[in-house]
């Protein structure tokens, strides 16, 4: 689509300057209507670039196709991201196709590799790995597919046209303000990560940096790969070890759950599990009143969805759009889930 759009400026461009060589010509031949030729041609000039540039924010015949890629298709977050960003385009008349890697950037690769195949005209992008995606970035590149990022940033943000997403370094930070506030004598605590995603390690920095000199003491830190029953596996293990732990951080409401679950078969009954995205299971245990889910990080994939699927048709139309768009995060507990409710997202 790319191409055809710059061949139709080429060719106003070439129309132009023949226009403008004709009055000159009849400038020479005929001085006396120099004046009436030579606007007359601009005028047509104008015309026909006038025409191009339009041509640049015109649909394809049969709508925009785009594609669509997250980390894990399977994890309720993006999920409803998916949902509502298919609404938002097919209200349209245009096409999302999607690809699920589940976290696996090399299937992420092959997919998107496959996307191009299809001839899609955009993309929104959610890596699986911030570095290891670059490559899928590079055919997107070449061949001349807008990139929209959503929710985790990717290692070389130049490849984006725009990015929408939360601000993820908040949506830890407000978790370890909680915990300190709520444990002021410190303690052991677990945190489970994800190195590889980019939002994940900005939430785990913003929670570590709200504990850091408030004497916590982490007994053990490591990669739950985002995923419920990964997290689960891994904190049953570090349980065993680590009984007396005071809290928990997941970087993000599957982590939380799954840490939910070992903490739940251990039988513990005083630590503290904290989570990032504000989902419906995570504020339905905090309304429960009897969960050790403590708080989540809150953050709302719709907005992202609606702001990434907006910034990506005013691209196309040829508007100018920022670098990004934060999404608001804040933190959600028992003490005020009554307001933004438990059957749905924020």
């Amino acid at each position: 689509m790319k191409r055809k759009l710059v061949s139709v400026l080429v060719c106003a461009t070439m129309l132009a300057s023949v226009l403008v060589g004709c009055g000159a010509k009849e400038e020479a031949a005929a001085p006396a209507a120099t004046e009436e030729a030579a606007p007359a041609a601009e005028a047509v000039a104008e015309e026909a670039v006038a025409e191009a540039e339009a041509a640049v924010g015109e649909r394809p015949e049969g709508g925009y196709k785009f594609g669509y890629t997250c980390m894990d298709g399977s994890n309720p977050f993006f999920v409803i991201l998916e949902e509502t960003m298919r609404a938002e385009i097919e209200a349209n008349g245009d096409t999302l196709v999607s690809f699920d890697p589940a976290n696996d950037v090399t299937l992420q690769i092959s997919g998107v590799e496959d996307l191009i195949a299809q001839d899609i005209d955009a993309m929104f992008m959610n890596p699986a790995e911030a570095e290891g995606i670059l490559p899928a970035l590079d055919m997107l590149k070449e061949a001349g597919i807008p990139i929209v990022g959503f929710d985790t940033e990717v290692a070389d943000m130049s490849y984006l046209v725009s990015y929408a997403g939360s601000d993820n370094y908040n949506a830890g930070f407000v978790c370890g303000e909680d915990l300190v506030k709520k444990c002021p004598e410190g303690g052991p605590i677990i945190v489970l990560d994800s190195p590889t995603m980019n939002s994940v390690v900005d939430r785990t920095n913003g929670f570590l940096d709200a504990i850091e000199g408030k004497g916590f003491e982490i007994v053990a830190q490591q990669d739950a790969k985002g995923n419920l029953e990964v997290s689960m596996g891994i904190a049953e293990d570090l349980l065993q070890a680590h009984g007396d732990v005071v809290a928990i951080f997941g970087g993000n409401d599957p982590t939380a759950l799954g840490a939910l679950a070992a903490a739940n078969a251990a039988g513990l009954t005083d630590c503290m599990i904290y989570g990032v995205d504000g989902s419906p299971d995570i504020k339905a245990e905090l309304a429960s009143g009897e969960s050790l889910i403590e708080g989540t990080g809150a953050q709302s994939p719709i907005n992202i969805a609606k702001d990434s699927v907006r910034i990506m048709y005013d691209y196309l139309a040829g508007k100018e759009v920022e670098d990004r768009y934060p999404v608001e995060t804040f933190l959600i507990t028992a003490d005020n889930v009554a307001e933004f409710g438990t059957d749905g997202w924020q």
